[in-house]
């Protein structure tokens, strides 16, 4: 397997992104799941829980955002190949 180390500078920016976003992905969903937890419980989200869960929200948005952007300049199909592979 290729490591990221092995790919151009333009794969390693989206391979981070990818990672970033991954890892805001995890934190938005950790966030929600216990806020659900608390609601089938009885209870509900307090204003500084919503308010939380609305920023890790923006923020996996723009992680989002950075990851297309980052996917996109890498042009060349076989670095693009070696990318997914690494990411998957």
């Amino acid at each position: 397997m290729q490591s990221i180390d092995d790919l151009s500078e333009a794969a390693q920016i989206a391979y981070q992104a990818f990672l970033d976003m991954s890892q805001s992905k995890d934190a938005h969903f950790n966030c929600l799941r216990a806020i659900d937890s608390k609601y089938n419980a009885g209870g509900s989200a307090s204003i500084e829980e919503n308010s939380e869960l609305e920023k890790l929200l923006a923020d996996h948005d723009k992680n989002v955002l950075a990851f297309n952007t980052a996917l996109a300049a890498v042009t060349d199909s076989d670095e693009l190949s070696a990318l997914i592979k690494l990411m998957s």
